[in-house]
């Protein structure tokens, strides 16, 4: 719970309204491997990791197609699916052992609504991630997979680190072989 309330604070939620949103939050534990969104299965949790690593991945053909892995200190859900309430076309899996802070969509509405430092948090936090959406969506047109490269380098060393090297390449849209060159240039 610490990380999450670090983390809310150091984004202007006052402490003073700090225990209305924590108790909006469950801990839940996911073994690694396990899910925490299916594709035909509506999301009804976002989530913070405080421990753990995420794949976000889509089955096209048969196989799996790595869109981004997210881990410690970040949230966690499906967007469509969490917004929309209507089933997943996304899976996200455990690639650790992990632990979550979670609050269901029926609570974050409640709390949006009767918690005006939240709500300003989480506008905050969903035009984040608008505009993080949208430099991906740039990024996989303009740059090439090694520019792509590049950026995670700069943005998420720590993270580049705990990613295998299979869903990386997906991620970059390049072979594990063709991702080998890349990396031995840096």
């Amino acid at each position: 719970m610490q990380q999450l309330l670090t983390h809310l604070l150091g984004k202007g939620v006052p402490a003073s309204e700090m225990a209305e949103v924590t108790e909006a939050f469950k801990f839940k534990k996911i073994a690694k491997g396990d899910f925490f969104a299916q594709e035909g299965k509506t999301s009804k949790y976002l989530a913070f990791i405080t421990k753990g690593l995420f794949q976000y991945f889509y089955i096209k053909d048969g196989k799996e197609i790595t869109t981004y892995v997210t881990g410690a200190n970040s949230f966690l859900l499906s967007l469509m699916s969490f917004y929309r309430q209507q089933p997943s076309k996304e899976n996200i899996r455990a690639l650790a052992d992990a632990e979550l802070w979670m609050i269901h969509y029926d609570d974050l509405l409640k709390l949006k609504d009767s918690n005006e430092a939240f709500r300003t948090f989480y506008i905050t936090a969903i035009e984040n991630l608008v505009v993080g959406m949208d430099e991906t969506r740039a990024n996989l047109i303009i740059l090439t997979a090694e520019e792509r490269y590049a950026v995670l380098m700069k943005n998420e060393p720590a993270l580049l680190q705990q990613i295998p090297l299979q869903y990386l390449a997906s991620i970059l849209g390049v072979t594990p072989r063709h991702l080998s060159r890349i990396r031995n240039n840096y």
